[in-house]
């Protein structure tokens, strides 16, 4: 199974978090966390690395129902969301929650899984 889905765009990288972060928001996605893990690496091993972010994006009222079915889904979460740069373009790449009824191998979040996966595939399309 594909753990992600991705979308390489024409768009700067700063655009691209820019956009990301706007259209997580239309579907009803918070980020939670924001990691640099360029200045991350930077400042605690001085090595130099791409421009690549990871948005820990929730959508709550997803997050809620998995929980009940599944207390340890919070191992899964959040959705990650990725931006970097590589060979001079900018890729977006998701978490693909279809994974989550995969790997815990519980069909009850099987639906669930999939209406969230549209709603990040809906977040790619619409940039």
């Amino acid at each position: 199974m594909n753990y992600g889905i991705s979308k390489t765009v024409n768009l700067s990288y700063e655009e691209a978090v820019e956009k990301v972060s706007e259209e997580l928001k239309k579907e009803g996605f918070g980020i939670l966390t924001t990691i640099d893990v360029k200045e991350t690496l930077k400042k605690k091993l001085d090595v130099d690395f791409n421009k690549y972010i990871i948005l820990g994006a929730c959508n709550p009222p997803f997050a809620y129902e998995a929980l009940k079915i599944e207390e340890q889904i919070g191992l899964l979460m959040p959705c990650n969301v990725i931006v970097y740069e590589k060979d001079g373009k900018t890729v977006i790449a998701a978490f693909n929650p279809s994974s989550m009824a995969v790997m815990t191998e519980n069909e009850k979040l099987q639906h669930l899984s999939m209406k969230l996966n549209e709603l990040l595939q809906k977040v790619l399309d619409n940039i």
